[in-house]
């Protein structure tokens, strides 16, 4: 059912914490474009509602009693798809069960305040979030991964060492990011990746790209080094610019104001790639709700860079590749599964 954008967004909480549904509730309640139309301890309560109530969107603890989240969002997505973000603790075993959870068909990821997050900072995402999963194109799992032809490496006179492709991404760009580098060969240049997402879940999120990917993926680490064959990806809750000293390429990693509400955001980046790398550089905005990474991609093309989108027509949700082209960041929209080949042609050219 199409939602309709006269009426506020319609969100069903499942979790067995009274006091995170308490907090979720009063939070999103601020909110004039959504609606809490009801709360539940655990799966089998959720089921009933859903049923009673007609959410837009679901929020979906991990961890809860009587049947674990993921069990429920696979028995959901079979039976009465819709869009679920998942809330989840700052946990190593919760970063991995999240990544599952969206393999399984959830839209986002969000992590529950506490911590380093505030109540306030999670109330602003959450709200984005849930704009963002009420107007996806949102899709369930496959029973069985298809099979990923990559791309042919860039010829071999082609020096990688000195160029950059950076990538941005948010709602659905788990997917689509690994869509992107397991087409890529071995022999790519340095990549630097902005995915928002929250700390903890953008470690399990490299490590299980650098089990399937042909070249190194790691979480960055201040001073980390971009070289061919190395991929970094922002950490969450700090921002990620790419800085040159003399012949080396690295990364800084700090804290800093949210940009977009976001950090890390995709702006920060590839205004640093701008500046750092010029003509020597690849830029890609992937699917996302709102407009980061337009400007930075715009700067970035301004510099000599060569920039690319993914086309509406495979966006989970066309809002951060719309704000890129309005702005004529763009030289071009390609389909998910074709990015990585234009990407390396790019390199070559």
């Amino acid at each position: 059912m199409a939602l309709d954008l006269n009426r506020p967004i319609r969100v069903l909480i499942v979790d067995d914490s009274a006091v995170v549904r308490q907090v979720l509730s009063r939070s999103l309640a601020k909110v004039p474009d959504i609606e809490v139309v009801g709360t539940a301890t655990d799966p089998f309560v959720a089921r009933d509602k859903i049923i009673e109530l007609e959410p837009d969107v679901l929020t979906l603890d991990i961890e809860m009693p009587r049947m674990d989240g993921i069990t429920f969002l696979r028995k959901l997505m079979q039976h009465k798809p819709m869009p679920v973000i998942i809330l989840s603790s700052l946990t190593a075993k919760s970063g991995r069960l999240a990544l599952e959870a969206i393999e399984s068909g959830a839209v986002e990821v969000l992590s529950k305040p506490g911590g380093s997050f505030s109540v306030g900072e999670m109330a602003d995402q959450l709200a984005d979030k849930i704009r963002a999963a009420a107007r996806a194109r949102f899709r369930t799992a496959t029973a069985t991964p298809k099979k990923v032809q990559q791309v042919r490496p860039a010829a071999t006179e082609i020096d990688l060492t000195n160029k950059i492709i950076a990538i941005g991404a948010s709602t659905g760009g788990t997917e689509a990011i690994k869509e992107v580098l397991t087409r890529l060969p071995a022999a790519v240049p340095g990549i630097v990746i902005v995915q928002h997402m929250p700390p903890r879940f953008t470690s399990a999120f490299a490590s299980r790209l650098n089990g399937i990917c042909a070249f190194e993926v790691r979480e960055a680490a201040d001073g980390d080094s971009v070289f061919p064959g190395r991929c970094l990806i922002a950490p969450g809750n700090y921002h990620m610019l790419l800085r040159r000293s003399g012949s080396r390429t690295y990364v800084n990693v700090k804290t800093g104001p949210m940009v977009h509400h976001q950090r890390p955001a995709v702006d920060v980046l590839f205004r640093s790639v701008a500046k750092s790398m010029g003509r020597n550089a690849v830029g890609v905005v992937l699917t996302g709700m709102g407009a980061d990474g337009a400007e930075g991609l715009k700067l970035m093309r301004e510099a000599g860079a060569r920039t690319l989108t993914q086309d509406e027509a495979s966006c989970v949700v066309y809002g951060m590749p719309k704000a890129a082209v309005k702005l004529g960041a763009s030289e071009k929209e390609v389909p998910l599964d074709r990015i990585a080949y234009e990407i390396m042609q790019l390199v070559g050219s």
